[in-house]
C-alpha cells in the first residue's frame, strides 16, 4: 500500500473515532446548563426514522423536530423526567433507546438472562450425562455383520 493510501486509512480511522453530531447551531440553547441537559436527553432518545441512532446523532428531519421539542420543554421549566415522560406519552416507549423496566418490557429485559441460564443448565445436563455414562453405548457387531460391512466397504469406489 502506498504512503497516500496509508495516510487515508489513518485519517478515516481517526474520523471514525469521533462521532459526528447532527445538532445544528440554531438549535442550541444559550444557557450552557440547559444545553448540556438537552444533549444528555438527546443521547437517550431514539430517532424514529433511523431507529438505532440517537436523535443527537441523526440528521433526519424528525430527529431535528424531537431535539427542538426537548429544548422547548427544558426552556419551559420541565425536569428531565417530565421531558422523557412527555415524549413517551407522545411517541411510545419505542422513543427510548433504553426502555424502562415495566410489565410490558419484561420479556425484553428478561430474555437475555433467561437464555444464558438455559444455556448453562443445558451444558451442565450434557456434561453430567457424559460423565455418568448415560451416553449411548457402543454396540459390537456380530461376525456376520462385520463381514457384510467389509463387503460393502470394498464395493465403494
Amino acid at each position: 500500500m502506498s504512503g497516500l493510501g496509508l495516510l487515508l486509512v489513518l485519517v478515516f480511522s481517526l474520523l471514525a473515532m469521533f462521532p459526528l453530531r447532527a445538532v445544528e447551531s440554531n438549535e442550541m440553547l444559550s444557557d450552557p446548563g440547559l444545553e448540556a441537559r438537552a444533549r444528555n436527553l438527546s443521547r437517550e432518545l431514539r430517532c424514529l426514522v433511523c431507529q438505532n441512532q440517537s436523535i443527537d446523532d441523526s440528521e433526519a428531519p424528525l430527529a431535528h423536530d424531537l431535539r427542538v421539542i426537548v429544548r422547548e420543554r427544558l426552556k419551559a421549566g420541565d425536569t428531565d423526567t417530565q421531558v422523557m415522560d412527555f415524549l413517551v406519552a407522545r411517541y411510545g416507549e419505542f422513543v427510548l433507546l433504553k426502555p424502562r423496566l415495566s410489565w410490558h418490557t419484561l420479556i425484553l429485559w428478561g430474555a437475555p438472562p433467561a437464555t444464558v441460564l438455559l444455556g448453562i443448565v443445558l451444558l451442565i445436563v450434557v456434561s453430567r450425562r457424559r460423565r455418568s455414562g448415560l451416553a449411548p453405548e457402543t454396540v459390537n457387531l456380530t461376525s456376520a455383520e462385520e463381514d457384510r460391512l467389509a463387503e460393502l466397504l470394498r464395493d465403494q469406489p
